[in-house]
């Protein structure tokens, strides 16, 4: 009886250390496919005043006016919503 237990023991050890290595092996793998951040700073507007906020007739997300998207008379943040079309928000 002791040495079935000492085997288990021994098994389920192995088995918590090759899910660590293996863990390991993926978030290493995760950070080198990772793209870099974006270095651009955000941009100001002229004359340091507040830019005006626009709101992606798709998703709702409210968005500087010199970073969305205006085709159709509504606002997008990105070509895919664009493309999507207008969602009714609540």
């Amino acid at each position: 009886m002791g040495k079935t237990i000492l085997w288990v023991l021994v098994i389920l050890g192995g088995l918590m250390l090759a899910r660590v290595i293996a863990h390991k092996k993926a978030s290493n793998a995760a950070k080198a496919a990772a793209p870099a951040p974006d270095p651009a700073p955000p941009r100001a507007s002229p004359g340091g005043n507040p830019e005006a906020m626009v709101r992606c007739s798709h998703c709702g997300v409210h968005l500087p006016r010199s970073e969305a998207t205006m085709i159709g008379g509504n606002n997008w943040c990105n070509n895919e919503h664009a493309r999507l079309g207008v969602r009714k928000l609540d």
